[in-house]
């Protein structure tokens, strides 16, 4: 491995950690074009296995923190988890066996489609009390069972962690507030993206190399997002509209360069 390949793979994990300690998810969904343009992958893949590789470890390391905070629900994570789990082992196998380029088009065009989602300004009843019982399994179970399957399909099949539509989703499933959803997306994140790994390491779809330095480089630029929060927190709202244009301006060059 050349020093090139050793400071982009560094400076990606960097840009990753950074972006999900800022705004708290949707660092993954741009791992797979920086694997790819910075780093140099030619395969992709096995860009899409080395960063679900990285992408697992990142949340497994920050669920740590939300936990304590008891930002965590964790029989609602449990469910969506389970269902992404099914969907993302299946979306793995598809994304395995479709054309690497038509795959990145298809790519190219979810970050533009998510970022365009991200810029829309969320209008929900919050519901910080809402807990999976007996009693609410009846409205929740039929929310969180297929929006868990979705959302595991496109994390497998893009090789995504998925937090950009883990997060809606839960919301949109129990109402949960942000801070809550985004804690409880890390089990989500985590087991999807556990699974998504699983399937394309056996296949020897994961460079090992360029995951160690993903985290490595994911660990500091994660310090540096959290300090960074505390000191632009009121303007967290332009943060993620920055963010968002930046998801929409990668995914069209991808779009671009597939064609």
């Amino acid at each position: 491995m050349d020093t090139a390949t050793i400071m982009g793979a560094l400076a990606s994990g960097g840009v990753i950690g950074l972006i999900l300690g800022l705004v708290g998810g949707g660092g993954s969904i741009l791992a797979v074009p920086l694997l790819i343009y910075v780093v140099g992958m030619q395969s992709p893949h096995a860009a899409i296995g080395t960063a679900a590789v990285a992408v697992t470890a990142s949340a497994f390391g920050s669920l740590i923190g939300h936990a304590r905070a008891g930002r965590v629900k964790w029989r609602c994570a449990g469910v969506f988890a389970v269902s992404g789990m099914v969907g993302a082992a299946l979306g793995a196998e598809l994304g395995k066996a479709f054309d690497g380029k038509k795959l990145l088009l298809l790519f190219g065009l979810l970050m533009i489609g998510v970022g365009l989602s991200m810029l829309r300004k969320r209008r929900t009843a919050e519901a910080p009390d809402v807990r999976l019982t007996q009693d609410s399994a009846g409205v929740l179970l039929p929310r969180l069972v297929p929006i868990g399957l979705g959302v595991g399909l496109a994390a497998g099949f893009f090789g995504i962690g998925g937090g950009f539509l883990i997060v809606p989703g839960l919301i949109l499933a129990t109402a949960m507030p942000l801070p809550y959803a985004i804690g409880t997306s890390l089990v989500v994140v985590g087991a999807l993206g556990l699974t998504t790994a699983t399937s394309y390491a056996t296949s020897g779809l994961v460079d090992w190399g360029v995951t160690g330095l993903l985290v490595a480089g994911g660990f500091g630029g994660t310090i540096a997002g959290i300090i960074l929060t505390r000191v632009i927190g009121a303007r967290k709202g332009l943060l993620e509209r920055g963010f968002a244009a930046v998801v929409i301006a990668v995914g069209g060059y991808v779009v671009l360069s597939s064609t």
